[in-house]
Parts: C-alpha cells; sequence; structure tokens
C-alpha cells in the first residue's frame, strides 16, 4: 500500500508559551504506530506547524520519526516565505520523513501564479514525495481544477489533500471525478473534513487525512477499513456514531475540540494550544466529555 491510501493519523503537537510538551507528543505518535495507522501527519493544522519556529518543528518531525515506528511520516512544510518552505522541507528530509505536506501560507493574498511559483521551487528541490494541501478556510487560497493539475505534473508530486466533499453520494463522486479527471495518473486524492471522510472513500479518494485518527486511530481504522472493503453500510453507520463529534467540529473548530478532549484524557497537560488559541472550556467541554464517554473512548 502506498503511504497516500488508508488512513493518515495528524496528531496534535502539544506545547505552552514556554516550550513544547515532547514527551506528550512522543506518547501521541506511540499510540499511533501501536494502534498501526497507515502513515502519520506531523505538523499539519492539527499538529499547529504554522505556530512553531523552524527548530521546533525540526525537532518535532525529528520526535515523530522516531516514535513511528517504522510507519511512514509526513510532515508539513508550509510557512509564509519560500526560503522558510525550503528550510523546512530540508530539514523534514534530514531527520527521516517519508514525505512532505505543503499548504500555500500567506498574510497577503496569492495569486496563481503565485502558487504555481512555491510548488514548482519547492517539488524541485525535493527527494521525497510531496502531498498538495488544499485548505481554503484557513489559507483563504481558492485551487482550481486547473492549477491543480499543472501541479501534480511537478516533480515528486504525489498527492492532494482535498477540503470536505458534498454529502451527497452522487455529488461526491462527480466533484472526485472531476479533480481525477485533470490530475496527473497516480496522483492520488485524500480527503480531509472528518465528517465527509466516508462520502469522499466511497467517492473515490484514495486516503483519509484524519483529525480524529491522530487521538483515537482505532475507530478511525475501522471506518476507513470499512469503506475499503466496500462496506459503505457499515462505515456509514460508524460514521454516523460520532455524529455529535462531528457537530461540535463544525460548531467549535477540530483542533479546539481535539485539544479539550486530549485535555480530558489527561493525554495533554492543560493548556495544549499556542495562545491565543485556546481548547474549548465551560459548557461546550462539559458536552464534550459526555460525548467521549457515550462514545467509549473516555
Amino acid at each position: 500500500m502506498s503511504m497516500f491510501q488508508g488512513m493518515c493519523a495528524f496528531p496534535l503537537t502539544p506545547m505552552n508559551e514556554t516550550s513544547l510538551d515532547e514527551a506528550a507528543f512522543g506518547r501521541l505518535v506511540d499510540r499511533l504506530a501501536v494502534a498501526g495507522v497507515d502513515s502519520i501527519g506531523a505538523l499539519g493544522s492539527t499538529g499547529s506547524y504554522a505556530y512553531l519556529s523552524l527548530p521546533e518543528r525540526r525537532r518535532i518531525a525529528r520526535l515523530a520519526v522516531e516514535h513511528a515506528g517504522g510507519i511512514p511520516v509526513m510532515v508539513g512544510i508550509g510557512a509564509l516565505r519560500l526560503r522558510d518552505v525550503l528550510q523546512a522541507a530540508e530539514d523534514a528530509q534530514s531527520v527521516g520523513a517519508s514525505a512532505v505536506l505543503l499548504a500555500p501560507v500567506s498574510y497577503q493574498a496569492l495569486t496563481p501564479d503565485d502558487v504555481w511559483g512555491l510548488y514548482e521551487a519547492v517539488s524541485a528541490s525535493l527527494s521525497v514525495p510531496l502531498c498538495v494541501y488544499d485548505n481554503p478556510h484557513t489559507t483563504r487560497f481558492l485551487f482550481s481544477d486547473e492549477l491543480h493539475g499543472r501541479i501534480s505534473r511537478l516533480p515528486n508530486v504525489a498527492s492532494i489533500k482535498i477540503p470536505a466533499v458534498p454529502g451527497d453520494s452522487e455529488a461526491a463522486r462527480r466533484r472526485v471525478d472531476a479533480l481525477r479527471s485533470v490530475i496527473a495518473p497516480g496522483v492520488g486524492i485524500g480527503v480531509s473534513g472528518d465528517a465527509s471522510a466516508i462520502a469522499g472513500l466511497v467517492a473515490g479518494c484514495d486516503a483519509w487525512y484524519s483529525v480524529i485518527g491522530g487521538l483515537f486511530p482505532e475507530p478511525a481504522l475501522a471506518l476507513t477499513r470499512a469503506a475499503a472493503s466496500g462496506d459503505v453500510e457499515g462505515a456509514s453507520r460508524l460514521s454516523e456514531e460520532f455524529a455529535s463529534l462531528w457537530a461540535m467540529f463544525q460548531r467549535y473548530g477540530s483542533l479546539r475540540v481535539v485539544a479539550a478532549a486530549a485535555e480530558i484524557l489527561g493525554l495533554a497537560k492543560t493548556p495544549c494550544l499556542p495562545l491565543p488559541l485556546r481548547a474549548i472550556e465551560g459548557e461546550a467541554r462539559e458536552a464534550l466529555a459526555g460525548v467521549l464517554r457515550t462514545l467509549d473512548l473516555a
């Protein structure tokens, strides 16, 4: 199986304003290795890569590889400036990352030419595969399918991490087929947005790039395996069991919810996000604790 198939788990990077919680991060990755996830996505959006210095990111990338137990690790390398992206890519490769993940991060709005130039420069510098991170919710950049098609033909581009697909099965299939028709043969498509994982996998996505998989790998793997085996009914039933959690993701943001879950379970100290970000608190946190108990995750 390619590392761009199956379930890629994206763990938190627990931290405070003084330091990284390396021990907690190591334990989170250990859990993923024991569960046997297909791949690990360190320093994704759930891993708060944009809030870390380059030396901190190199350290987390190294820890991810060391604790992964041979499972391939993809490392996020997005940054505001190309020079920093290239340094992050070099650092990730030097510590043994199997792939890198790149979103077009910016403060000023990027043009399609800007983004093309970014991927052209970075892909030419790599010795490992690259996954294109299409995340308009955070980057505010909207990829066209035509631009995806061009970028997919650059050297080392191996996968595209797309936003959530439509919930309707036919609309999801049309979305995936439309993208598949313009990208290079052999380039994978992975769906993000946990609530739409089943829709994306059933529609033909090769992988699920999962937030919940970074904290609760077993149920995420069960959902992925059911979809891969053609058990659409079983996979959908598993996903529906998590409807209350998906609703909290939608309302509060998956990062804030997963961070609170890690704190509730004692897997990360409070606080574990970089300020000014905060995990959900108060009544929302109490509701989350109830959801975790109902799902037998606490």
